[in-house]
């Protein structure tokens, strides 16, 4: 069913009663009060009934009847979306530009290989990297899509899952030359700390378990003691360099177990993390071209990954 569309109308009618005066209201949308009052009237007309209470005395002249009370708070939402939409047509049509947040260690060892792809075919979009590990909100900073690691509760943005993942023990070929079968017990441990505000990431001490060693062994294996670092790829960085061995996340470490900087240790061993990648990105901006370029390729860079690996 089609309706009148009165924009014009409904923004002096909010005005209006938010500031219950026509003189008010005429003054924050730079018209005059006459203009203010024949726009809420045609409102009047074409609802067929009287939308204010005019007094002739007292500091509040112009008071809403309750059929304006009730419908208000969905007229100022759809107000403020227009105005979203209107900014977003803006945004795409002035600016080529795409902001994308993603952590420190994403961005170095997933992100950065693979970017060039994006841009070769998407040529006409600047890709703007907002690389923190903060809690960034999109609508004040002005990020459009991101790829946060977790449990995937993020209020208030659309959240799909990208990646699942493996945490598995890695260590340097050069580690292996002279031994078949890592023994963990003489080697230094890494730990990863950049994710312990989240539940979920295996720790040295919960893989050791799930591997099956025994209470013995356990005893043999101080996972308290070696290098701590809390950015994860620091973490492959410090094993790649002959430093340890560290519980990896495959999506971190695949590359270089591809080009044979890191060797996984006991493949037999499955561990998934309960943690995983999303892409996340405000509902109001899905619509965005230069946004669903970038989350369809995120989507095909993951499944291309997926293949390969296994």
């Amino acid at each position: 069913m089609k309706k009148p569309v009165h924009l014009n109308a409904l923004r002096a009618l909010e005005a209006s009663a938010r500031h219950q005066s026509f003189s008010a209201a005429a003054q924050e949308l730079n018209v005059t009060p006459a203009a203010v009052g024949q726009l809420v009237r045609t409102l009047e007309d074409w609802v067929g009934t009287p939308l204010f209470y005019r007094k002739t005395s007292g500091k509040s002249r112009l008071i809403a009847t309750k059929t304006v009370e009730l419908a208000l708070p969905d007229i100022r939402v759809g107000l403020n979306r227009l105005m979203l939409g209107l900014e977003q047509l803006q945004q795409e049509s002035n600016n080529g530009g795409l902001t994308v947040t993603v952590s420190p260690a994403f961005a170095a060892k997933w992100l950065l290989p693979r970017i060039d792809r994006f841009q070769s075919i998407w040529s006409d979009i600047d890709v703007r990297l907002d690389i923190s590990t903060k809690s960034v909100d999109f609508a004040v900073q002005d990020v459009d899509i991101g790829v946060r690691y977790g449990s995937g509760n993020w209020p208030g943005l659309v959240v799909e899952k990208l990646m699942e993942e493996e945490v598995y023990p890695v260590c340097s070929p050069q580690l292996l030359q002279d031994q078949p079968r890592l023994d963990l017990t003489r080697e230094t441990l890494i730990h990863d700390h950049s994710m312990d505000d989240y539940s979920g990431l295996p720790s040295w001490g919960t893989w050791l378990k799930k591997a099956g060693l025994t209470e013995t062994d356990l005893r043999e294996i101080d996972t308290s003691r070696g290098m701590q670092i809390n950015n994860s790829a620091a973490v492959l960085q410090a094993v790649i360099n002959g430093h340890g061995v560290a519980l990896a996340r495959s999506v971190m470490a695949r590359d270089d177990l591809a080009a044979g900087r890191l060797v996984r240790l006991f493949p037999e061993i499955k561990f998934v993390s309960t943690l995983a990648y999303y892409v996340v990105y405000r509902p109001e901006c899905a619509s965005m071209s230069k946004l669903k370029a970038f989350r369809d390729w995120l989507f095909e860079q993951a499944a291309a990954d997926e293949s390969f690996f296994n």
